[in-house]
């Protein structure tokens, strides 16, 4: 298998290892009965003696994410994550962005792929696309499989080489084009993510708990706002950005996935931004400065 590895090295950049935990020797034990000699924490840094950017990417589940990342994997599937979107609940999906941010960077986010049924299949398209911006806007490998982006709803076995002739989703393909433009941005690519905290909008509206929201900053103090109501119902919440440095000055917030544009003082955006969006609606607000002179304080109107 190392022989197979170092041959493969040589062809290309990286590698999916398939069901990679089996050969765990807890696993083999298990489910073999046979002792069995560890391999990737060998096997790994020996192929990297010889190519060192050569990538490892692991499918994996039973919760081994994180022993299969210390033993040298770049990524690994996050299948848990793509669970709990088909479930279309935000909490569980919240939740799951508590986890460390070294695990996440090394998490392979994804809405199909050759074992998975289509997305475009398995996703109403409302759902999809705010399933989307949540996978493809968090930290880790964005895994975006042939034909997801023209919303394809036919899955094609591995073993056939052709696939029926199917038309482009015209709304979907554009929605992902706009997405794949957030991707290119350098705060996304370069910034540091962090989850954010969304509150009640008065007391007994429990509908804030449908709300997922995080922003992207990288040191030249550019900002991405991100949020979803990730239920099929309108919802409010405020989000906060505890961020001292925003107060005291001024912000547009462009959306780049909709034609909308905010201003808002930095002081709402640290006392708490109200939204009332529409079930599965989202926003990823641009966060740029606006000079004090041009727009005062006094004529922005109150988040809202």
């Amino acid at each position: 298998m190392l022989g197979e590895l170092l041959t493969i090295a040589q062809l290309c950049d990286g590698i999916r290892c398939d069901m990679a935990m089996l050969i765990l020797p807890e696993i083999f034990q298990r489910t073999w009965g046979i002792a069995a000699e560890p391999f990737w924490q060998i096997a790994i840094p020996k192929v990297r003696q010889h190519y060192p950017g050569f990538i490892f990417m692991a499918e994996v589940y039973w919760d081994l994410e994180w022993t299969l990342q210390q033993y040298g994997f770049d990524y690994t599937y996050d299948k848990r994550l793509y669970d709990r979107l088909r479930e279309q609940h935000a909490q569980p999906v919240r939740e799951h962005f508590w986890a460390d941010i070294n695990y996440q960077n090394k998490s392979a986010r994804f809405l199909e792929n050759h074992d998975e049924p289509r997305a475009a299949a398995t996703f109403p398209l409302d759902v999809h696309r705010a399933a989307a911006i949540l996978t493809f806007l968090s930290p880790g490998l964005r895994f975006l499989h042939q034909g997801q982006l023209e919303g394809f709803i036919h899955k094609i076995s591995v073993h056939l080489q052709r696939g029926p002739t199917e038309i482009i989703n015209e709304e979907l393909h554009t929605f992902y084009y706009k997405l794949l433009t957030c991707l290119r941005l350098p705060v996304v690519r370069e910034g540091s993510w962090r989850l954010l905290n969304c509150t009640p909008a008065w007391d007994g509206n429990w509908t804030w708990n449908n709300f997922i929201s995080f922003s992207w900053q990288e040191p030249g103090q550019n900002r991405l706002l991100v949020i979803v109501n990730y239920a099929p119902y309108q919802s409010q919440c405020y989000v906060t950005l505890p961020d001292d440095d925003l107060t005291g000055k001024s912000f547009h917030l462009k959306d780049l996935m909709n034609p909308i544009v905010y201003e808002r003082s930095g002081d709402s955006l640290v006392s708490g931004l109200y939204f009332d969006i529409p079930g599965w609606g989202y926003h990823v607000f641009d966060l740029q400065p606006v000079s004090l002179l041009q727009h005062p304080l006094e004529n922005l109107v109150s988040a809202s």
